[in-house]
């Protein structure tokens, strides 16, 4: 029998929907959950950034102000006691997000760093500022790898590069809007005042509470398995977790070995092994770093969702490595100004890729663990970089310890070797 030819009003099956590959199709294939994700998840990294950060800003200030009593040793251990707790606030919250959700870790991080940002604004003391900087770190170190996790699991593949890209790009942000708060705030009401503004981030929990939803593929995982710290050392798993680990370590060394120092090393007078400038002047320095810091955290987004996580990371730390130490040796504030955007550019842009890295290699139920463990537990390590920097400096100059800074950069590139490249791959 025959077959019977179509009718002239059959419907022809629809073609299939490309995907926008436009340099915003990332945000236009994203469905309404993934959007509300990105803008919480990217609005707490930025003011985590803001809140850690008015410590470097202000840490000048700091050092002269006769109360405290602060010397370089005792300005480094301040950070590395915050970079301390960071690590383990971080490790919790992975935990703790896989157990009960994203949304409401995410909140508690949000919460925690924002109240003892404000707090520290009344320290009378370096121990009082210690304690209030330990609190802080808790929850500056947990807001992270809950945000990475629920980013990944939000949106499409072929776009998760890029999402995350630009949530990591939240942090420059962040950062120059530190830098702005302490050219407003600084001349009115001193270093108190400008923590006293770190409280207003608390308020984004209240958005996130009515607009942001677990991501599905969480709420399909078996509750028994999430958060399962021993997983990450399973078979298949434990190489992985332990280069992972120790790459981690040695970028967040060389970052918070800078970062940590940078606007001090621009407003110490040169007779302590600064340049000198002023406070509203190294402000503008710092802001002009974080416009290429911008610009390297999304541009490694795209490049890493090309050719690979493995490529983008060695390119972007190997000239971070050349750049650092470049950076310490130079003194003249001409140089500086345009030098600092590229260091700031290759120096933070890798940080894109982790939680894309991490997202495509480890399964939902351990997502978030993985994340704080790989990430935190580098932190923790890198926790003695300020104050190996700042004791560096005061002995041999700001040029040696960038350039200790430079080699960790180097290490990292070589933890690669045993790293699995992954690029948009499926989530477990």
């Amino acid at each position: 029998m025959a077959a019977t030819p179509l009718s002239s009003h059959a419907v022809a099956p629809e073609a299939p929907v490309q995907p926008d590959s436009s340099l915003f199709g990332w945000w236009r294939d994203a469905d309404r959950r993934a959007r509300n994700a990105f803008v919480a998840a990217s609005l707490g990294w930025m003011l985590d950034s803001f809140d850690v950060m008015l410590y470097a800003i202000v840490v000048a200030a700091l050092i002269e102000d006769p109360a405290l009593r602060l010397s370089l040793r005792t300005a480094g251990i301040l950070n590395s006691v915050t970079l301390v707790a960071a690590a383990g606030g971080g490790i919790a919250f992975g935990v703790i997000a896989d157990r009960i959700g994203r949304k409401r870790a995410l909140i508690a991080a949000v919460l925690i760093y924002s109240v003892f940002t404000a707090a520290c604004g009344f320290a009378q003391s370096a121990l009082q500022l210690a304690i209030f900087r330990v609190a802080l770190g808790l929850g500056m170190g947990g807001e992270w790898a809950t945000g990475a996790a629920l980013v990944s699991e939000s949106f499409p593949a072929r776009h998760r590069g890029k999402a995350l890209a630009f949530v990591q790009s939240a942090w420059a942000i962040g950062y120059g809007l530190a830098a702005l708060v302490n050219l407003v705030v600084m001349p009115i009401w001193g270093w108190r005042g400008v923590f006293f503004v770190g409280v207003l981030p608390a308020l984004l929990t209240v958005w996130i509470q009515r607009r942001v939803e677990e991501p599905q593929i969480w709420r399909d995982s078996t509750s028994a398995d999430r958060g399962r710290i021993g997983m990450l050392f399973a078979p298949g798993f434990a190489k992985t977790t332990t280069f992972l680990t120790l790459m981690n370590a040695c970028t967040l060394f060389a970052w918070w070995g800078l970062n940590s120092w940078v606007p001090g090393y621009l407003r110490l007078p040169p007779s302590r092994g600064g340049i000198g400038l002023s406070s509203s002047t190294m402000s503008m320095f710092v802001i002009a770093m974080q416009v290429g810091m911008w610009f390297g955290y999304v541009s490694f987004g795209f490049f890493a969702d090309a050719f690979g996580r493995r490529r983008a990371y060695v390119l972007y730390v190997l000239a971070a490595s050349v750049l650092l130490p470049l950076y310490g040796f130079l003194r003249q504030p001409v140089l500086l100004l345009l030098l600092g955007p590229f260091v700031a550019f290759f120096g933070t842009g890798y940080y894109s890729g982790f939680g894309a890295v991490i997202a495509e290699l480890y399964p939902t139920t351990v997502r978030a663990t993985a994340a704080g463990v790989c990430y935190n537990t580098g932190r923790l390590a890198s926790a003695i970089a300020p104050y190996t920097v700042a004791s560096i400096a005061e002995a041999r100059g700001f040029a040696a310890a960038f350039g200790v800074a430079g080699a960790a950069f180097v290490l990292a590139a070589v933890m690669w070797i045993w790293i699995p490249d992954t690029r948009n791959s499926e989530l477990l």
